[in-house]
């Protein structure tokens, strides 16, 4: 078999997440989209945002990046 520099990409299925959240929060997202609005010029809804923000949190934990690398590198293929 041909090894690839591109190796077997991830499941892209989209999954529906439904949660609760305080208003607060709510108030705290809308802030964020109008914003967004201002900044770009393209008004986005908070639960297009609101993905692409959890991601970028994600992204900037450095402990749970390197815990997560680890994880997944101790895992046989």
């Amino acid at each position: 078999m041909v090894d690839l520099k591109l190796g077997k990409l991830p499941d892209r299925t989209p999954v529906k997440l439904a949660i609760m959240i305080t208003p607060d929060l709510q108030n705290a997202l809308q802030a964020y989209a109008a914003f967004y609005a201002a900044r770009y010029d393209v008004e986005e809804p908070v639960a297009e945002l609101v993905p692409a923000m959890l991601a970028a949190f994600l992204e900037s934990d450095r402990n749970f990046v390197r815990a997560r690398e680890a994880t997944l590198k101790a895992r046989p293929s």
